[in-house]
């Protein structure tokens, strides 16, 4: 379910998914691009749909940049998803600045094996480093302790890739389909269509093709193909995106079965 807002883009709410038989409770589980530019009337409808929590998956440099607005009755948790001194001993760190205002470099870097191989293992390395996994188990932890009684709410900066996969694993504990996970995904393709296509045009321009224009989808939208070959990996080591999260990030069947009581109707 689509939520409008003035400054916050890329905002949905995953009520009304079906899942397990049943549908998500509507107005609970909400996954946004970051809050920095929310309008006041933003954060007041915020506020009226009870916000509890604000989980930011972007990386500290990242949220210090374009820190996000409070919502009074909120609290904002930062849980970076993203292992940065892992890509700093790996030789394959870029520049903080380079994230920061990613559009304006993207184009180049697409002609850039660097990028094509980040392109091709940004879903796989948020699901198998032991980092990601630690900090995608506290969310899920802090839902079942902030959400009780009001909505929660889950970001990255645009609201699609990191944010993506903690709506995959919220909606796999609450037995959503792989279809309508992989729709939810997607549905960030639209938000950022535009985008995606102007870069594209610009790469086509200066010569490039499927390979850099991979990197523009993936990076500037979200490559769904990557998502599901993803979740092929999720189902050939551990059998099921539930084995995963109950072996993985320790979920307990008593914890999902209270998630699923709060959260489906």
């Amino acid at each position: 379910m689509d939520l409008t807002f003035e400054g916050i883009v890329n905002a949905r709410d995953l009520g009304g998914l079906p899942a397990g038989g049943r549908k998500v409770r509507p107005g609970r589980l909400l996954r946004t691009a970051f809050l920095a530019e929310a309008s006041d009337s933003d954060v007041r409808k915020l506020q009226e749909m009870n916000l509890r929590a604000v989980f930011d998956f972007r990386s500290l440099q990242e949220s210090k940049a374009a820190p996000d607005r409070e919502v009074p009755g909120a609290e904002i948790i930062l849980l970076p998803t993203i292992d940065q001194e892992a890509e700093r001993r790996s030789g394959e760190a870029v520049p903080e600045q380079t994230w920061l205002d990613l559009p304006k470099h993207i184009v180049a870097l697409s002609f850039t094996k660097l990028f094509q191989k980040k392109a091709r293992e940004l879903y796989p390395s948020l699901i198998l480093s032991e980092f990601s996994q630690l900090q995608y188990a506290a969310f899920l932890n802090m839902i079942l302790l902030k959400g009780a009684d009001g909505a929660v709410l889950w970001h990255c900066s645009q609201g699609k890739d990191r944010t993506g996969i903690g709506a995959a694993l919220i909606l796999g504990i609450l037995g959503a389909s792989r279809e309508t996970i992989v729709e939810d995904f997607d549905l960030s393709n639209r938000e950022y269509k535009p985008l995606v296509d102007a870069l594209c045009a610009e790469v086509a321009a200066k010569g490039g093709g499927e390979e850099e224009m991979d990197v523009i989808q993936a990076f500037m939208g979200v490559s769904t193909r990557n998502f599901c070959a993803t979740l092929d990996l999720i189902d050939a080591q551990w059998g099921s995106l539930q084995n995963y999260i109950t072996e993985q990030l320790d979920i307990t069947t008593d914890d999902i079965e209270l998630l699923r009581k709060r959260y489906l109707i």
